[in-house]
């Protein structure tokens, strides 16, 4: 979870540089033939998100959202994220259980665990516990956060990798319930390169912003191939375990790395949150057929966030709302149709042509695929 605007709030890549321009609001083109769909249509049909965040809403900012739901048909997975940050992710918990509740029928949540007290004899009790406690309030998943790789360490300063035996009564339970674990394991591979080397605009944002998850400025943090292996090693290790890998599983750079996970893992699907852009910085085709061919693994998702903020105003409320819809749009229309639409996400000025996916594709990718790996949801 990253950087944080006033009530939208665009995660992981810097969503907001990702979906500006006034062409995310425009639907351009043709009618669609019988198996493709225009901006429209798949603005109108079912979709989940499979991975956004809630926070803390005034009753009008609530309303206002559940309206924004209902409009566009959508279903949230509201993810709580706090790793090292016990009294953040005690919130987050708390928040999205309540908008839970509160909109079952429209946000859907996972929950996770805590790492502050890693070094306590009683860690594992006390994670498998909470995680127990979100499943019996409605969870349908728990995540693992990049803290595991890259910020927790042992009393004699090694870093603790996601394939740690002492991981294992977390991933545990998770299977025991048939529940999910949301995995952000690693970062994108640019973390590990020089601000002016990485291939995306988001990334360069996201890491200037962030240095201390810039991983080229941390040399002692295990590299990009050490993360990769050790979540690789974890779902070697735990095949019964269900698992989405956040933001394209960390393997965003090259979609041929995916297709070798999905094919040597079963037990693993990939949500594209935030990692859009790196799609449209590889070959059309090439990227067009991965998703085509790996259709029942591709989960839709965007890393977006609703609530907090200290102006709540209907004005606020109403602008942020506004912006969460152009980053729905902007990514149909790139999904659906051929149009050639213009990223700065990737740089000012770059523009990459649409997949036009297949009608079927777009359904599993954008609602069917989520129900499946997140099963309650």
């Amino acid at each position: 979870m990253r950087n944080r605007l006033l009530l939208l709030v665009p995660l992981a890549l810097t969503v907001g540089a990702l979906h500006a321009g006034p062409q995310s609001t425009k639907t351009v083109g043709p009618a669609a033939s019988p198996d493709t769909l225009t901006t429209d249509q798949v603005m109108g049909m079912p979709k989940i998100d499979a991975h956004a965040h809630v926070e803390a809403m005034s009753a009008d900012q609530r309303e206002a959202f559940v309206r924004f739901l209902e409009k566009n048909d959508l279903r949230w997975l509201a993810i709580a994220t706090g790793g090292m940050n016990r009294e953040r992710l005690d919130e987050r918990i708390d928040v999205s259980r309540e908008m839970h509740l509160a909109e079952p029928k429209r946000v859907a949540w996972a929950t996770s665990f805590h790492l502050t007290n890693w070094n306590d004899a009683g860690w594992a009790k006390s994670a498998t516990q909470t995680i127990a406690d979100g499943f019996e309030r409605g969870a349908v998943a728990a995540k693992i956060w990049k803290d595991v790789g890259m910020v927790l360490k042992d009393p004699d300063g090694r870093y603790v990798m996601a394939d740690d035996p002492r991981l294992d009564p977390v991933y545990e339970a998770v299977a025991a319930k048939g529940r999910t674990l949301v995995a952000h394991l690693g970062e994108p591979r640019n973390c590990w390169l020089p601000v002016d080397k990485m291939t995306v605009q988001s990334d360069r944002n996201y890491f200037s912003k962030n240095p201390q998850y810039h991983g080229f400025l941390h040399p002692e943090v295990p590299n990009y191939e050490k993360q990769i292996a050790a979540r690789d090693a974890m779902l070697e290790r735990h095949p019964k375990l269900r698992v989405v890998g956040c933001h394209l599983g960390s393997l965003e750079y090259d979609v041929d790395e995916v297709a070798k996970r999905l094919d040597r893992y079963p037990n693993l699907a990939v949500d594209l949150a935030a990692r859009i852009v790196h799609f449209q910085v590889q070959p059309r085709e090439k990227v067009r057929n991965f998703v085509i061919r790996y259709q029942d693994r591709l989960l839709y998702a965007t890393d977006l966030a609703f609530g907090g903020g200290k102006d709540q105003s209907a004005g606020a409320t109403e602008k942020a709302l506004a912006g969460l819809e152009a980053a729905y749009r902007l990514d149909a229309r790139w999904l659906a149709t051929d149009d050639e639409v213009e990223v700065p996400r990737v740089k000012p000025g770059f523009k990459s042509r649409g997949l036009a996916l297949p009608a079927e594709v777009l359904r599993k990718v954008y609602f069917e695929n989520a129900r499946k790996w997140y099963p309650g949801i």
